[in-house]
């Protein structure tokens, strides 16, 4: 049995140094084919938002493993009629071997936690998304060989992706800067729990993305307006302009650098369809490394390894 066995993940702040690394080797051993895995599990999807690469990732490693998923978004199920958490957790826990919840509120994924006897998985709050940084530190690994030393430069909102690359920066001796418009800069309180956890990276918030930019391994972006803020989108747009990865900003980074993003993407507006399209993107490898990093969760979560 794993050291994650049975345990949840709701931030990457639930995981240790050598525990992070641990998956990120996991993760790509089983895309390298050297580990296949078996199981007759069965995991629940309760998303009460819209999903693509989260949900198809998390299905498609389960059926490879063997095992079976559940899709129970709101609309099906007595959770979009206003049966408690505590209750549905409780009775998904009879039926379920994990349970991976995507939703608004950080609160109500905790108490699926507290209140579930079996894995719950962080499949996005509005505070993190930790299984897409699991993704996005195996690119960065895959491309550099390493992660320790490394820049990546992170320009847009500070929302749940700026939250989680630094909770996963931190552990891993990445170095992270964070470019945001004033009023839109990651939360205080999460930004002092990376620098507790910093295994030596250096962590920059600036409102300047030119300075974030120069020098560094990786650009990072996600749409300006995240899931539940589209009437903002209109007024963000100036604010946010300035902070677009185009061609001048790539200019200023290491000449070997990347180009992430989370997508889906607003090509012309966070990133340029050049670059997003070009031979600096890596945005492909990593949308393919969800199926690779959460299969790797999976393993490690059910005791599969």
């Amino acid at each position: 049995m794993g050291a994650l066995t049975g345990r949840n993940l709701l931030s990457l702040a639930d995981l240790s140094r050598s525990e992070l690394a641990d998956l990120l080797r996991l993760a790509g051993d089983l895309k390298a084919g050297k580990l296949k895995p078996r199981t007759d599990k069965t995991l629940g999807l309760v998303f009460s938002k819209a999903s693509t690469r989260t949900r198809v990732s998390f299905s498609t490693a389960m059926f490879q493993m063997g095992g079976q998923v559940l899709d129970l978004n709101a609309n099906i199920s007595q959770v979009g009629r206003g049966e408690p958490v505590q209750d549905t957790a409780r009775v998904l826990s009879r039926y379920l071997d994990a349970i991976a919840v995507r939703t608004f509120a950080q609160a109500d994924l905790e108490t699926y936690a507290r209140y579930a006897s079996v894995p719950v998985i962080n499949a996005l709050t509005d505070l993190y998304h930790p299984c897409q940084v699991l993704a996005d530190l195996q690119t960065l690994q895959e491309n550099f060989g390493q992660l320790q030393g490394l820049t990546l430069c992170y320009c847009g909102d500070g929302n749940n992706m700026a939250h989680s690359l630094l909770l996963g920066c931190a552990l891993t001796g990445v170095n992270i800067r964070i470019a945001a418009p004033e009023g839109f800069q990651p939360l205080p309180e999460v930004v002092a729990q990376a620098q507790a956890l910093s295994q030596g990276s250096e962590i920059t918030l600036t409102t300047d993305p030119q300075a974030a930019a120069s020098g560094a391994h990786a650009l990072y972006t996600d749409v300006w307006a995240s899931m539940g803020q589209e009437e903002e989108a209109g007024d963000r747009l100036p604010r946010f302009t300035p902070y677009q990865i185009n061609d001048s900003l790539m200019a200023l980074a290491d000449p070997a650098a990347i180009v992430l993003h989370c997508l889906p993407a607003h090509r012309e507006e966070e990133v340029t369809e050049a670059l997003l399209e070009g031979p600096q993107s890596r945005v492909w490898d990593q949308a393919e490394n969800r199926l690779h990093a959460q299969k790797a969760l999976l393993v490690s979560l059910l005791g599969l390894a």
